[in-house]
């Protein structure tokens, strides 16, 4: 099960809440699904506001620097400002080119900030679930 600490998804949240009401994105890096990692991208979607693009040189140094550290991919996060339960959109399950790795999805219009996992197949068109740990609580 996929293990970050609070202070690892109080950044995240972070993100989200400043980008807002446009929608954050970012990648989680770490091993043996132990989260080491957060990298925060810019969303340079057309319309951030409904959907997220992460800057291509974002990206690539992103993934150059879990390279450089020892890192895979474990996650991908971006946000739902308007959304206190979020669930994969149509758009979030067409584009979830990376079926191994957990999609975190950040809801916002609730109390407090909410952070759900999936597993997306875009190829079956379906999504479930998983559960992840936030280590110390």
């Amino acid at each position: 099960m996929l293990t970050l600490n609070r202070n690892q998804r109080d950044r995240i949240f972070e993100y989200a809440r400043e980008a807002d009401p446009a929608e954050c994105c970012g990648l989680i890096g770490g091993s043996d699904l132990l989260v080491r990692s957060i990298y925060p991208l810019h969303n340079v979607a057309s319309n951030p506001n409904v959907s997220y693009e992460a800057a291509p040189e974002d990206l690539f140094a992103a993934q150059r620097q879990m390279r450089d550290r020892g890192e895979e991919l474990l996650a991908i996060y971006h946000s739902h400002p308007r959304s206190a339960a979020p669930e994969p959109s149509e758009t979030d399950v067409r584009l979830a080119y990376y079926p191994q790795t957990i999609y975190f999805i950040i809801g916002l219009a609730g109390p407090q900030p909410v952070a759900r996992a999936f597993r997306i197949s875009e190829r079956e068109e379906r999504w479930e679930e998983v559960e992840y740990v936030i280590a110390g609580e």
